[in-house]
């Protein structure tokens, strides 16, 4: 079921990934003259390919510590519990991020490269799954393309496999890897032997398919903005038998990876050097296995979810006095019921405005922000004085743990969720992080498969290519299905979600994708290909911050040139053809 990445990892296909772009020296037992020649080395060998998606290791999980989730910590909705220097402007194009990234995708371009060149060679395979591996190849020659086109914007393209001393190309320009991209895709889609998709539970589930080749090159004509070829693109993917799954909150679970809103994901079981990571940087302390919390839901993106009658939120409708304080006197509202007074001076050393505090209501005002709001902020989000189950004291033992400032302790009933950042009040993601004392082995290697394309997504995008070319009513329709299926008020029910134009739209479905993905790593990169990056991440004052809105770690926007990644220091040192982008200094 997911024997595509359940392969011996020391068989894998050419050469590694260094610092130098590519070793030339094969890291494993079978070289590449002598992979792809009998059957199981060709299913080994597309198992590597497969296996790209996981390069860049950093645990025993054998994810990369540069999973696409962990991105949306860059962008407004998402923070890291760290000061990340992209966003504190100290960043420079030797640091490790854009490195690792940029010799990841190419290790994944590297070996689909060598997959399409040598399964017609040397595979004796029969003729039709040969083709079909042969189309899976180029999809994923594609798909890192993609991701290397969405951060550099314009790269060197390889069509052949190549040893380092060979990697001396200039970059191709971003609309150039957009068509090869598009052509690899063309070529995926007119495979007769590619199905268009998989049934769940069928011994191929997790292979790629025609929907996800359409969703891919309709995600490619979005940056083109050929939006009529995009809405197309993305119809087909509807034909090819994909829908939304009937419940948002337990979709992102392992029972549900399977379903048919699912059109690419990474697979994970939880088993060593074959699961995900996302348990270990989501969940908190009081989640089974102890956890870390590295990345979290921001007040921004908690404050986007609408209440469910599809009005906008708005913190003075339930506190009056919210917006004419500091923000430093707003922590009072966020205050637990029966301070001591020790925890009220502190407070009030911090700048808590202690006038307003209610000793025995303060976690009943409070509550009344969370309630009757979009039913996704729920599923995606632990909010103050909310509960959350998970185990006491990091052990099998079962404890519902609730979210209150400031921490006192864990207890086997009615004890405080404990997080590993206690010394602030930051909310926290239910998303993806798996509750109880069973479903997880280890935090290291979570069983919960990671979407990178689903429905939803598809639905969102289709109904912005069709905002874009003027047709509102049946881009409406398109996110009202996706609202439909959340449980919020649909456009032009009422007068709060009555949209009046393609502008209004536009913002609309902006933030519909926002609270949708939040926490699936396709945030920031929306952000940047909208161009709203600048204006909702680095306003004046923000940062990473608690969610009275306290900054903890500044953010400072250095330029709009670092809307584009740096061509890595590295590879502009070995390669002297690469040019770097403008603003980045080596």
């Amino acid at each position: 079921m997911k024997q595509i990445f359940i392969f011996l990892s020391s068989i894998i296909l050419m050469t590694g990934c260094t610092s130098d772009l590519l070793d030339t020296s094969p890291y494993s037992a079978i070289s590449s003259e002598t992979m792809w020649t009998t059957d199981n080395l060709t299913d080994l060998g597309i198992s590597g390919v497969y296996a790209a998606l996981r390069l860049g290791n950093g645990s025993s999980s054998t994810t990369s510590p540069y999973e696409l989730y962990e991105t949306d910590r860059f962008g407004f909705t998402g923070q890291c519990r760290f000061d990340e220097p992209l966003l504190r402007g100290t960043i420079t194009p030797s640091d490790a991020l854009f490195s690792s990234m940029w010799q990841n995708f190419y290790e994944g371009v590297q070996r689909a490269n060598d997959g399409i060149k040598n399964i017609p060679l040397k595979s004796p395979s029969i003729e039709t799954k040969k083709a079909r591996y042969v189309a899976e190849c180029k999809f994923f020659r594609a798909y890192f393309y993609y991701r290397l086109n969405q951060l550099y914007k314009g790269v060197p393209i390889y069509l052949e496999p190549f040893v380092a001393d060979e990697a001396t190309k200039a970059r191709s320009s971003e609309d150039e890897v957009w068509n090869q991209v598009v052509a690899d895709l063309t070529d995926c889609i007119s495979e007769v032997n590619l199905p268009d998709k998989y049934a769940a539970g069928s011994a191929d589930y997790g292979h790629i398919t025609k929907g996800a080749a359409y969703a891919l090159r309709g995600k490619v004509y979005m940056y083109q903005q050929k939006w009529d070829l995009a809405a197309k693109d993305f119809g087909k993917v509807k034909d090819c038998g994909y829908s939304l799954f009937s419940d948002y909150k337990t979709l992102f679970t392992a029972a549900n990876e399977q379903c048919a809103e699912m059109i690419f994901t990474i697979q994970n079981i939880g088993q060593q050097n074959y699961g995900g990571s996302v348990q270990l940087y989501y969940g908190s302390r009081s989640a089974f296995t102890s956890d870390w919390n590295y990345y979290m839901p921001t007040p921004d993106l908690v404050d986007l979810y609408e209440n469910k009658d599809g009005s906008k939120f708005n913190w003075g409708n339930i506190i009056p006095e919210y917006s004419s304080l500091t923000v430093a006197e707003r922590e009072v509202f966020f205050l637990r019921d029966n301070l001591t007074a020790a925890e009220q001076s502190a407070a009030a050393l911090r700048g808590a405005k202690m006038s307003l505090y209610l000793p025995t209501g303060n976690e009943a005002r409070i509550l009344k922000a969370y309630e009757n709001r979009d039913p996704r902020l729920a599923a995606t989000v632990i909010t103050p004085y909310s509960t959350f189950v998970g185990a006491y004291n990091n052990t099998a033992t079962v404890a519902i743990a609730t979210m209150r400032w400031p921490y006192r302790a864990q207890a086997l009933i009615n004890g405080d969720l404990q997080t590993d950042t206690q010394n602030y009040f930051y909310y926290l993601y239910r998303k993806f992080v798996i509750e109880g004392v069973t479903g997880i082995i280890s935090r290291d290697y979570g069983p919960i498969d990671m979407p990178v394309i689903r429905y939803a997504d598809v639905l969102l995008l289709w109904g912005e290519a069709l905002n874009e070319q003027g047709l509102l009513t049946e881009a409406i329709d398109k996110v009202n299905e996706v609202r439909q299926r959340a449980g919020v008020a649909l456009l032009n029910s009422n007068i709060a979600t009555t949209v009046s134009g393609q502008a209004d739209l536009r913002v609309r479905i902006q933030n519909e994708r926002s609270i949708e993905f939040a926490g699936e790593g396709i945030n920031y990169f929306d952000q940047l290909r909208w161009k709203i990056w600048k204006e909702r991440t680095f306003y004046e004052g923000n940062g990473s911050k608690q969610v009275w809105g306290g900054i903890v770690s500044p953010y400072s926007f250095k330029g709009d040139y670092i809307y584009s990644w740096p061509v890595p220091a590295s590879e502009v040192q070995i390669n002297p053809n690469l040019k770097q982008n403008d603003g980045w200094i080596n």
